[in-house]
This record gives structure tokens, C-alpha cells and sequence, in this order.
């Protein structure tokens, strides 16, 4: 498999929040495969088998591990894609490895050693996401025990990156602190992703207790953190966010990705002339 997170060219992670049922994974999935020529450093789909830090308990999860990883199977095979998908347990890892090409570590899970070590071990590239409480330089643990167990596996370093996915700040409200992609990318040496949508969310103050987002504000964010040093971009994103059934108000609507994506790369390569 070629390098999931290149250093000197753009790349892009972006797909649903969750597996659901319907046409909504091929929809989606069609349009990030039409911008695979236009996104230098290659695109990656991501889709959720399972969301278990649901705000309420009643809340959708998606469909679980073993019908979930089906469907993201079936976009792989028919779109050419390569998939990402969350890990939350150790025992997961190993299954989810055989599936997709990319686990990614939630970021409520990114101090979580045993979940780490699982990932690491599986020789597939991981993205670790920074936890919203975390300082850049505190996710180089996160990625020293990713590559540890990579070598103990005997996949050599592996490919890690980690993402920036904005900062608790006050109640409900995630702020972005634009020098946290130069010192994550020292801290770490490894490629830093700007998590746009996620970054944008409002945890808790959405109806009934769910989270809500001001996805208005994903555009500038997104170029800001491209001009800022972001290696790649994550971008959730649905043709109808308002009824999507996880996160939709941090989602970027599917009509605005490819005009949202060819901004960003301008940024990303004015900034790096």
C-alpha cells in the first residue's frame, strides 16, 4: 500500500460520521472518489461501524462491527477507495486490520495504551486523534507506543499521523489554536491532520442534550489550519446533514466538499511556496 499520510503532498480523510443504511456510504463515497485526482497526496473514505461515545443512550450507534466492516468492504471494492474506520477495544483491532486500510484512535481514547499497542500491532497505518483536553506535545506518547508495537510486531515504525480536532474551551465549545500543528508535527515527527468538522461541534448543546455545531465556520477553519501546516484534512461530510443520524451539525453538506477541498488545497500550496 502506498503512503497513506505523504508528508509533501496534500491528503485527504473524508466520509459519513457513521455507517448507515440506504444509498448515503455510495453517494458519498462516489463524490470523494471523483476528487482523487485533484487531491495530491491521495483521499481516504471514512465511515464509523460504530459511534460509542454517543451523547445519549438511546442515541444511533451504527450498524456494529461485523456488518459495518461489510459495507466498508463493498465501497472499497467498488470505488477503489481506501478506508478508514475507529477502533475502540483492543480485541477489535486485529479484525478491523483485515478490512480497511487505516484505524483511527478517537480521540477520547488516545491515551489508552492496550487500544494503542492493538493498533500498532496490526502494521496498518493509524491516525491518532488529539484529545480534547490534550496539549500538542503530550499525543508524542500516543505515537511512541503506536510505533513500539508496530517494531514488536515486526512491521517496522509504521505510518502514524495524528489529528488536531480543536480544544475544550469553557462548556460546550471546542476552540483551534493554530500553533498546535507546528508543535504536534516537532513533538510527534509524524504528519498532522486538521479534523474540521469535529473542531467545529458543540458538545452538549445541541436538542436534547445531543451536540450541536456551527458547521458555517468549517471553510475558514479548514483554510486557516492548511496555511497553518496541516499535512491533510478530515472532513465529515452528508447530502443532508439536518437528518443525518450522527453529528450532522458539524457536517459539511456533500454539495459544498469539492469547492470546500479545492479552497484548502490553494491554501495549502500558497502556503508552502
Amino acid at each position: 500500500m502506498s503512503d497513506a499520510f505523504p508528508a509533501e503532498a496534500f491528503f485527504l480523510i473524508a466520509g459519513p460520521c457513521v455507517v448507515e443504511p440506504g444509498d448515503v456510504l455510495p453517494r458519498i463515497a462516489e463524490r470523494v472518489a471523483g476528487l482523487a485526482e485533484r487531491v495530491p497526496g491521495g483521499v481516504i473514505f471514512k465511515a464509523s461501524f460504530d459511534k460509542a461515545n454517543r451523547s445519549n443512550v438511546g442515541a444511533f450507534r451504527g450498524p456494529g462491527l461485523d456488518e459495518g466492516l461489510e459495507a466498508l468492504v463493498r465501497i472499497r471494492r467498488e470505488f477503489g477507495l481506501r478506508v478508514l474506520t475507529d477502533v475502540h477495544l483492543p480485541d477489535q483491532c486485529a479484525a478491523v486490520a483485515q478490512a480497511v486500510d487505516v484505524l483511527q484512535i478517537p480521540a477520547f481514547l488516545c491515551r489508552q495504551t492496550d487500544l494503542l499497542d492493538a493498533a500498532g500491532a496490526t502494521g496498518k497505518p493509524v491516525n491518532v486523534k488529539k484529545g480534547q483536553w490534550m496539549h500538542p506535545e503530550g499525543m508524542a506518547g500516543a505515537v511512541a507506543k503506536v510505533r513500539e508495537a508496530a517494531e514488536a510486531a515486526g512491521h517496522g515504525p509504521g505510518q502514524v499521523a495524528v489529528t488536531e480536532r480543536g480544544t475544550f474551551f469553557g462548556y460546550g465549545d471546542l476552540v483551534v489554536d493554530m500553533r498546535d500543528f507546528p508543535r504536534m508535527k516537532a513533538a510527534c515527527a509524524a504528519p498532522v491532520i486538521f479534523d474540521a468538522t469535529h473542531s467545529v461541534q458543540q458538545p452538549g448543546k445541541g436538542q436534547g442534550g445531543a451536540s450541536g455545531g456551527l458547521r458555517e465556520f468549517i471553510p475558514v477553519l479548514a483554510g486557516a489550519a492548511a496555511a497553518a501546516g496541516a499535512d491533510g484534512m478530515f472532513l465529515e461530510t452528508h447530502p443532508d446533514p439536518d437528518h443525518a443520524p450522527s453529528d450532522g451539525p458539524n457536517m459539511l453538506p456533500l454539495d459544498q466538499l469539492d469547492a470546500v477541498v479545492s479552497r484548502v488545497i490553494a491554501h495549502w500550496e500558497l502556503a508552502r511556496r
